[in-house]
């Protein structure tokens, strides 16, 4: 990851970065596993992503890791068979344990010696040559420990996920004028997201699937009462096309084009922001990205970042929506 890259990726860009490191890693693991059986049509099946996508993805495989990625006409093989995990995990399975473990050494309280021990041996499970990949999704992970509430509250919900618990909560509802209500939830994730972190759980007063910032919980109790995660619960597919985590402040899904100048563009061109994204790119260095998301408070936050070096080509009420941030920015410089 590049000093420049790390300065400016949201959220939004890590999930998706994570995602697709964990498929670069179980297509090595199935090539590996079955030389021949895969090819691009049946990757794409597989992962419900375009030809075009995972042409991508072996391209990462063949130059940037360095894999002798090779296809005869049947399949695709490796003329020299990577290294895999001797123990039962799949690449993706180490992969969420690494995230896991890089996490736990934020906190207090936790053995830096021992988990820095168990992460070399997750890392050593993987073929050396995908080594600074996992390290870029990896390493950059928020320090939490200033906030001793925090870390209580994030050792009860995850105790309660791994019980499968369910767990009364007194929250506070940002979006309706800071009032707090009692909820009786169902855990399904825990995830890390900018300098916070955000539950995904059922809620029984909504009746439906929906997300916490955990620093808005004031209170939480576990209960007796059980629960279990629906088998066709998937992470991906809760968010959909939205930017970030946070659904319910998004609006409809929608085109999107920006327009970046030479050396934000550069930067731009290095991340992978969403899965819809495609990149294009003109003779003076410029740079445009088209989106298809739902538009969130999180999205005009980082178009915000890039101030006069973006240009907004579509929707046009995302241009004035921007125009109208920009001018209270410069009224509150003006009054300060």
């Amino acid at each position: 990851m590049k000093k420049g890259e790390k300065a400016i990726k949201g959220g939004g860009g890590r999930l998706e970065e994570i995602r697709r490191t964990a498929r670069l890693l179980d297509i090595i693991q199935n090539v590996t596993v079955a030389p021949r059986r895969w090819t691009r049509k049946a990757l794409a099946e597989k992962y419900e992503v375009s030809e075009r996508q995972i042409q991508k993805d072996l391209t990462v495989i063949r130059y940037r890791l360095h894999l002798d990625l090779q296809n005869d006409g049947d399949g695709y093989y490796f003329k020299n068979i990577p290294r895999l995990p001797t123990i039962s995990y799949s690449f993706s399975e180490a992969l969420a344990l690494l995230l896991a473990a890089r996490v736990g050494q934020t906190l207090p309280g936790i053995d830096t010696y021992e988990l820095s021990s168990a992460i070399a041996r997750l890392e050593s499970l993987f073929p050396k040559e995908t080594l600074p990949m996992l390290k870029a999704v990896t390493e950059d992970i928020p320090e939490y420990s200033e906030s001793k509430d925090r870390v209580k509250k994030l050792t009860l919900l995850h105790q309660a996920l791994s019980q499968r618990k369910q767990v009364k909560i007194l929250y506070r509802t940002a979006s309706r004028g800071n009032i707090t209500s009692t909820r009786i939830i169902e855990p399904y994730r825990i995830i890390p997201y900018l300098k916070t972190w955000q539950l995904v759980a059922f809620c029984h007063t909504r009746k439906e699937i929906r997300e916490f910032n955990i620093d808005r919980i004031q209170k939480l109790e576990i209960m007796d009462s059980t629960y279990q995660i629906p088998s066709d619960f998937d992470l991906d597919s809760f968010f959909g096309n939205v930017w970030g985590v946070y659904r319910q402040s998004s609006r409809p899904v929608e085109e999107v084009e920006l327009e970046f100048e030479p050396e934000a563009g550069r930067w731009v061109a290095e991340g992978v922001w969403h899965k819809s994204q495609k990149l294009f790119y003109e003779d003076d260095g410029r740079v445009r990205l088209k989106l298809h998301i739902s538009i969130s408070p999180d999205f005009v936050c980082w178009l915000l970042h890039f101030g006069w070096r973006v240009k907004i080509l579509k929707p046009a009420w995302l241009k004035e929506e921007l125009r109208k941030e920009l001018l209270r920015a410069l009224k509150n410089i003006e009054n300060s």
